[in-house]
């Protein structure tokens, strides 16, 4: 068995409609404050306090599984196998990229570290272009005009 990279686990284990949702509004923000670039240092610091996947995986593990302890002690023992399997799901994401909360969390709307450097960092040239007085920055394309793979 093959392992993803990590910076491509999560986007190939999600569905080729969430994840083509996910750039298409990146890419929507990004017209927008091309129009609006006064409004990019706001939309940065909200970029620097996203939570990525990762970190969303991280909080939604560790709260299922102090609940599983909180029930194993106060209810019953057989409440241990939700910490175990929680644990499990947790090992399989960073091996794979994939867990049963992945798809749910991308459809609302969590992205990858990768993505959200991707939106900062399309800001950046905005904003550098805006400042030069060019306004020829098109989301999803190089200074060359090529487009950027997705």
């Amino acid at each position: 068995m093959e392992l993803p990279t990590t910076a491509d686990r999560v986007p190939q284990h999600t569905s080729d409609v969430t994840n083509h949702a996910l750039r298409l509004s990146t890419k929507k923000d990004l017209a927008y404050y091309r129009d609006h670039p006064q409004e990019i240092d706001q939309r940065l610091q909200v970029l620097e306090k996203e939570w990525d996947i990762e970190r969303a995986l991280e909080a939604n593990a560790a709260s299922v599984i102090l609940a599983g302890v909180g029930l194993a002690v106060f209810v019953s023992r057989r409440f241990l196998f939700v910490p175990g399997i929680v644990a499990g799901f947790l090992l399989q994401h960073a091996l794979q990229g994939w867990c049963p909360p992945l798809p749910l969390l991308r459809r609302l709307g969590f992205r990858t570290e990768r993505e959200i450097d991707g939106e900062r960092q399309g800001l950046k040239t905005i904003r550098r272009r805006t400042q030069e007085g060019r306004s020829d920055y098109q989301p999803g394309a190089r200074s060359d005009n090529t487009t950027v793979p997705h």
